[in-house]
């Protein structure tokens, strides 16, 4: 059993993460220390995949180069999530046991039973796509019997449901994106030809992977047993933990990096607390009156720590990064921070203006 201090794991973290002061050579190296980016759409500032991949490696990473990557299927999005082509292998064994293996809860059986009520619109979309894909889905034939029913957003989105549960079911997949608009074609013209890892060793490795990312994860979220890594714990935090044993008594040199509100390092908000006891969440689904930090507060690391957010937007019609505020959570370098804003934007290719030192 590993004792670690919260300094101890939160270093192991940052730089398992790729955020001390190795940086990452270029994207796909990236892509792969990290497993994955999060393709969410959101621009406050840049779309989060590109503001993480440029706290990792800095002003010489551009958006054209995950544009490329993308294009030429060295990483390809399963699910809202950017990951190595070659990771992809690691899903198919799951994909052909859809819904599951073993006895199914009610919530596979549902989903099960509608997939089956609807099969002629399914067998339609894959005719469809084998003649003419890669399509929208606005050129794709709802043809459902059965709607999908929910008490929220998704109710009678019988396409957008058929689609996601088509793609976990390993049948289609995401091609690309036609101005913004999302490509589908059938997952065998899409992803590797590589062969399929059994499931239990996927999962495995899957685990594997993922802990090498975190450089240590909260025990119980390991999908086989014997659990990857070794036990440890962190000082001050309950639980058990599994730690990456290479990430041990290794030395680290931090650095200033701005993040992502969705950047793996916060994003899990449970883990954040316990081993940075950092104070934040994404306020962007609040009304402007009860925003403490901002619509897409940026969440600021200093070597070991997170010692405050940025309230910044881009004004892109302006030419402007307007930063509103730098909330200041414990002592910071003012200097270090308003030169890592200046760095961004100038990626951005912004002016900064606002709560910024001259």
């Amino acid at each position: 059993m590993h004792k670690l201090s919260r300094a101890e794991a939160r270093r192991i973290a940052v730089r398992a993460q790729l955020l001390d002061a190795a940086r990452p050579d270029n994207l796909l190296d990236m892509v792969h220390g990290l497993t994955l980016l999060q393709a969410d759409p959101t621009a406050a500032v840049a779309p989060s995949a590109h503001l993480v991949s440029w706290s990792r490696i800095g002003s010489g990473y551009s958006p054209a180069d995950l544009t490329d990557a993308l294009a030429g299927r060295q990483l390809l999005e399963l699910r809202g999530m950017i990951r190595p082509a070659e990771d992809i292998a690691l899903y198919r064994a799951e994909m052909a046991a859809w819904p599951g293996t073993g006895k199914l809860v009610r919530w596979q059986e549902q989903i099960r039973d509608w997939v089956r009520a609807n099969d002629a619109c399914r067998r339609d979309v894959l005719a469809r796509l084998d003649a003419d894909g890669p399509l929208t889905i606005r050129e794709l034939p709802d043809t459902c019997a059965v709607p999908w029913r929910s008490s929220g957003w998704n109710n009678n989105r019988n396409l957008d449901r058929l689609l996601d549960l088509m793609v976990q079911r390993g049948e289609v997949a995401l091609a690309g994106r036609r101005r913004g608009d999302r490509l589908w074609d059938l997952a065998e013209r899409v992803y590797p030809d590589d062969p399929v890892v059994p499931l239990e060793e996927a999962l495995r490795r899957r685990d594997e992977r993922e802990l090498t990312s975190l450089g240590l994860v909260r025990g119980r979220s390991a999908q086989v047993e014997p659990f990857v890594g070794e036990p440890a714990v962190v000082e001050g935090v309950r639980g058990r933990w599994r730690v990456d044993p290479a990430q041990l008594d290794q030395p680290f040199e931090g650095r200033v990096a701005l993040l992502s509100p969705l950047d793996r390092l916060v994003f899990d908000r449970k883990r954040m607390t316990g081993l940075f006891g950092f104070d934040y969440q994404l306020e962007m689904y609040k009304p402007a009156s009860k925003r403490r930090w901002g619509y897409w507060a940026l969440p600021i690391l200093a070597g070991d720590e997170l010692v405050g957010k940025v309230d910044a937007t881009a004004d892109r019609k302006a030419g402007v990064l307007r930063v509103d505020a730098i909330h200041e959570d414990v002592a910071l370098d003012e200097a270090a921070v308003t030169a890592e804003i200046k760095e961004l934007a100038d990626w951005l290719g912004l002016e900064p203006v606002g709560s910024i030192a001259t």
